[in-house]
């Protein structure tokens, strides 16, 4: 089944005083990459993130936004170093003597020291939050993908339209390129009229030529390849996989066969036939370049 690249997903789940929120934006990227944005103190937890979202989703960036928000103060808690407050009552009380200044320096100007009292987060139990964390973080991969599923599926029906508008133009190509033998037959033997009056023409020799130009722009192998690749994009459409590879690649062979017929036509008809069909496969390539 076509998934497309691009989608974003939002999953949120609560734990006693703390909420979590997981945000997923994707976009087309060549390999499977996740960018991680989540708290420090989680950070622990960034592999087994990591590997859940790429256990579901093969082809894309994804940029993962993780909030945790703790409404609750039990998990905080208010640390002072004795030692440093020590020296800098001493550092003050030295430095008040050697210029000559009155007074004991205060509890409150110890306290100004930043680095003297600080409000600390409790370390806690990875382990315990690991499953809320899991639970908003399947909750966001679920709507990111339903995103890119339904969008993949207005792809799908795209690629099936311009793949059928292909089968149409190579089928025109087909019926014109026999035509294109017999014609040139024919102006072979009305220029050799022209130029050689009152002489017969030998009719082995210009049997000869014209098998020589029917052979040299023969497309049967390329029309019959073309209509092969017709059948595996839509076979490949269908699979559960992501197929966005391969649909790649049979879009370069669909190009390449039709650059060989026009190189190989020899007729204005066909040649603007294949431009035709050239710009409906440019086309069919930039949408597969958003399909996983």
């Amino acid at each position: 089944m076509i998934k497309s690249m691009t989608g974003y997903g939002r999953g949120e789940n609560q734990h006693e005083s703390k909420s979590f929120t997981v945000e997923i934006r994707s976009v087309n990227h060549r390999f499977g990459e996740v960018v991680i944005r989540l708290p420090k103190y989680y950070i622990a937890l960034e592999d087994r993130i990591r590997k859940l979202i790429l256990g579901r989703v093969s082809r894309g960036r994804l940029d993962v936004f993780i909030t945790v928000d703790d409404s609750g103060s039990e998990n905080k808690s208010i640390r002072v170093d004795k030692g440093l407050a020590m020296a800098y009552y001493n550092a003050l009380e030295e430095l008040r003597e050697t210029i000559g200044i009155e007074g004991k320096p205060s509890l409150i100007d110890i306290s100004r020291f930043s680095d003297v009292i600080r409000l600390e987060e409790v370390q806690e139990d990875i382990e315990k939050l690991w499953p809320f964390f899991k639970t908003a973080v399947s909750d966001a991969l679920g709507q990111l993908i339903d995103m890119r599923t339904t969008e993949g599926l207005r792809l799908r029906e795209d690629l099936l339209k311009r793949v059928g508008r292909l089968e149409e133009y190579t089928s025109a190509i087909g019926e014109r390129a026999p035509l294109v033998v017999n014609e040139y037959k024919e102006k072979l033997k009305t220029r050799i009229n022209e130029l050689l009056t009152d002489v017969e023409i030998d009719e082995t020799r210009l049997i000869v030529e014209t098998a020589v130009f029917a052979d040299r722009s023969s497309i049967t192998e390329e029309l019959v390849r073309l209509r092969s690749h017709f059948k595996e994009l839509r076979a490949t459409m269908d699979m559960e996989e992501s197929v966005g590879r391969k649909l790649d690649f049979l879009v370069q062979e669909l190009n390449r066969e039709f650059n060989t017929i026009g190189s190989k036509a020899n007729d204005l008809e066909i040649s603007s036939t294949v431009i035709k069909a050239k710009s409906e496969v440019e086309k069919i390539r930039e949408q597969v370049q958003n399909i996983e």
